[in-house]
């Protein structure tokens, strides 16, 4: 079977699963992001562990996993955490480390890098959640919509730089660390994006949501968007190239890991959230 191949009945199985998951929300949506956050951690400890660090990944990849839980559970009621009980998640890594971590082990290191995949994976990714229960997306179809709006902005980013990229070639975007990534591909994945973002706010956000954007702010919220997705998946190729690995895993056939499909979307998801709460506009009526 072709490379090709693998990715598109990966993608014919994933993405409905996916956007069902995103649809039913509550503790679906979660144990779905949950999975996602733990598997993403443990790609990434691997990566660190290639570049001769000392995560300690059964901690990180637990509390990966936990996040989106507890985020679950706050949104239900059933329990609240504060911003202050933050910071005891620091001292619990850097507690691990001290018995699990000898000083030529670099314990300052293992924790950081252990404290920095949590929120990462499982910490960015909680975001999504967040979307799915909007404060003005009222019912399970809006929530769904405004949920659904990073993953095709995300998208179209991802094609329109690939076509554009193949089309038109020209100068590296960062050889360093991405070498098949053009300039030329960059700004079409922008483009792409302006013009999916429109017919996606046409289409989905207004009748269905009943949410909107002026057009400056939906112009420049797509942009944004485009940009921070690709920094995103830089991110994770820079991350690669530290570690010496290819794909992140090979769990995915003909897509590499968890890691190497959400990389964009760990960046996108807060940000359109963010975005989202300060631009969006109720529709009348």
């Amino acid at each position: 079977m072709s490379e090709l191949a693998r990715r598109v009945i990966v993608a014919l199985i994933g993405a409905p699963l996916a956007i069902l998951m995103l649809w039913y929300g509550d503790a679906a949506m979660a144990t779905l992001i949950s999975m996602l956050s733990a598997i993403a951690a443990w790609e990434l400890f691997r990566i660190a562990e290639s570049g001769g660090h000392t995560p300690i990944a059964p901690l990180g990849i637990g509390m990966a996993a936990i996040v989106p839980l507890v985020v679950h559970a706050e949104h239900l009621g059933l329990i609240r955490v504060p911003w202050s009980a933050l910071p005891l998640a620091v001292l619990a890594i850097m507690g691990v480390a001290l018995f699990l971590r000898a000083p030529s082990e670099k314990p300052l290191g293992a924790a950081a890098i252990t404290l920095f995949g949590v929120v990462y994976t499982g910490g960015l990714l909680s975001f999504a959640y967040a979307l799915r229960y909007f404060d003005y997306a009222v019912g399970q179809a809006a929530g769904t919509v405004v949920v659904v709006f990073p993953l095709v902005l995300t998208w179209a980013t991802d094609v329109g730089a690939y076509f554009t990229g193949r089309l038109i070639g020209g100068r590296k975007l960062m050889p360093s660390i991405s070498p098949g990534k053009t300039i030329s591909g960059a700004i079409g994945g922008v483009v792409a994006t302006v013009i999916v973002a429109w017919l996606y706010q046409r289409y989905a956000m207004i009748p269905v949501a009943r949410l909107a954007l002026t057009p400056v702010a939906l112009v420049g919220v797509a942009v944004t968007m485009s940009v921070v997705g690709q920094i995103g998946d830089l991110v994770e190729s820079q991350l690669k190239r530290e570690g010496n690995v290819k794909d992140s895993s090979h769990l995915l056939p003909g897509h590499g890991g968890v890691l190497d499909r959400v990389d964009s979307l760990l960046f996108t998801f807060p940000l359109a959230f963010v975005l989202l709460r300060w631009l969006v506009l109720p529709v009348p009526g």
